[in-house]
């Protein structure tokens, strides 16, 4: 049974202590075969006036707002035409990629895209993935489209999958795929 020892400076939150816990014991799991039962994760807090980095003590700094929460505001401004708001979770070379290859750089120009496809559309989550590469993350989220045609018909349960690349709070990459071109066989 590993035993894995992470020493913090007081003052992260619960949460925070916790989603470290669940991550150690997930890496350790996936790089070492051991069952998450059989990991054992402790977190030791050291008082700030007892951790000094570069002869100075420290106070820890806020944890980051996790990746998959960053997609998820991100797509709910999306979902209310929040372009501005929306904006602001995009890195300064962010691109999106949608089925069969169109690519756009600006929010601007995907609206006047989907605007002659759509009147309007909504995604249902099944699922958030998320997976780690140093500081930035991966995240797959998935489920079901449902909207009104431009003729006003209503479409509901057309399947779907975005992956996002985050980095620095930042997203610098959408990709998406959906079964659209199948349901207006």
């Amino acid at each position: 049974m590993p035993m894995i020892e992470c020493t913090l400076i007081e003052g992260y939150e619960k949460d925070t202590r916790q989603l470290l816990a669940e991550r150690v014991t997930d890496a350790a799991s996936s790089t070492i075969g051991a069952h998450p039962d059989q990991v054992i994760v402790t977190i030791k807090e050291v008082h700030a006036t007892n951790y000094m980095r570069g002869r100075v003590t420290r106070t820890p700094a806020a944890a980051p707002k996790q990746p998959d929460i960053l997609v998820r505001e991100y797509l709910s401004a999306m979902e209310q035409r929040d372009l501005e708001l929306a904006k602001q979770y995009l890195d300064k070379d962010f691109t999106m990629v949608f089925p069969g290859g169109v690519k756009f750089k600006k929010l601007e120009e995907l609206i006047l895209w989907s605007g002659k496809r759509y009147k309007s559309v909504k995604k249902s989550f099944e699922s958030f993935d998320t997976s780690f590469n140093g500081l930035e993350a991966t995240v797959f989220c998935s489920g079901y489209l449902e909207g009104t045609w431009l003729n006003g018909e209503a479409f509901s349960e057309i399947r779907f999958i975005d992956r996002f690349i985050v980095s620095n709070m930042k997203i610098k990459f959408q990709s998406v795929w959906n079964d659209m071109a199948e349901s207006l066989r």
